[in-house]
């Protein structure tokens, strides 16, 4: 099971880095779109609620991959201003809609930690049929099937 692990620092500059790095990661797999923009939400919100977006902050994103299942995991450095929450914003509210999107797209969300650091898991599976058993996809180095 590939994992790839890397440590952001907390610039939202670093947010497009991310967003690459995980696209690269994932070249040609069926979620590469969903789980950059998963990186790139729950980035941000380490970014902005959490000392991951303090001077000397950073943010962690794992990602492990399997041909039928892969796990996005961000990690913050803690002292979160907030606890993470499914927000329904208003229609012209400017933020509150990162965890949402994030559920919206990952078939399960899970959060884990305190105050001191909190990881937010996504996991995003590749449907399968009898017509259509498992997923072929080009990962760096060739081709896995």
């Amino acid at each position: 099971m590939p994992t790839h692990q890397r440590t952001f620092p907390g610039d939202p500059e670093e947010l497009r880095t991310a967003r690459s790095w995980t696209r690269a990661a994932l070249h040609g797999h069926p979620h590469s779109d969903d789980a950059a923009l998963i990186v790139t939400e729950l980035g941000t919100n380490a970014l902005m609620h959490t000392a991951s977006g303090e001077t000397a902050g950073t943010f962690r994103v794992t990602l492990t991959i399997t041909e039928l299942i892969t796990v996005i995991a961000v990690t913050d450095s803690g002292s979160a201003k907030t606890a993470p929450e499914i927000q329904r914003p208003s229609g012209n509210a400017t933020h509150g809609r990162g965890l949402g999107i994030v559920a919206s797209l990952a078939d399960n969300v899970m959060i884990r930690g305190d105050d001191s650091g909190r990881t937010i898991t996504a996991e995003l599976r590749v449907p399968t049929s009898p017509m259509n058993p498992s997923p072929c996809y080009t990962r760096p180095g060739g081709q896995r099937c």
